[in-house]
């Protein structure tokens, strides 16, 4: 269920900046540990800090804080560490935009959509263990050697079969 939340000047924030606002907290979330996170760490802190050094400090302090949690949670940990950073999150940026006059609320918020845009959706179903790797598109090539791979999850298609590598003789 979406709320609905009043901003200083008594008015609601609409479902839509409402939702914006979780889409951002989510986005945080997804992004820590990734190679979003920096860009996505700047726009954040530039967004929530709104002119200030110090705000856009104290920004970043904050979601270096939320990266760290997130990387030190243990796997049964993990799911609530997520939801708690994702819920702070969502209030940071309902806070932000409940202090904005009208305007600057819809530059916010378009700044925000821009911040959920740079992040990639997770994939659903893909999860590698300790030690694995989780890729969309993985290319191998096997030049004058030989390639291999396991697949333990099925659902993969092959291209040609690859020529076998020609053996130098004596």
């Amino acid at each position: 269920m979406v709320s609905v939340r009043r901003d200083r000047g008594g008015s609601m924030l609409s479902e839509a900046m409402v939702a914006m606002a979780a889409a951002g907290g989510s986005a945080v979330v997804q992004a820590a540990g990734t190679d979003a996170w920096e860009g996505l760490r700047a726009r954040v802190a530039r967004l929530l800090g709104r002119g200030a050094a110090q705000g856009e400090q104290d920004a970043l302090a904050r979601l270096d804080r939320t990266r760290t949690a997130l990387e030190s949670a243990g796997d049964d940990d993990m799911a609530d560490a997520r939801t708690r950073q994702q819920a702070a999150w969502q209030t940071r940026f309902q806070d932000l935009l409940e202090g904005l006059h009208e305007a600057e609320r819809q530059a916010a918020v378009a700044e925000l959509e821009a911040v959920v845009a740079q992040v990639p959706p997770p994939r659903p179903g893909m999860a590698a263990g300790d030690g694995g790797l989780v890729a969309h598109h993985v290319s191998v090539r096997a030049d004058g050697g030989i390639a291999g791979g396991v697949n333990n999850i099925g659902d993969v298609t092959l291209g040609a079969n690859p020529s076998k590598p020609e053996r130098e003789h004596p």
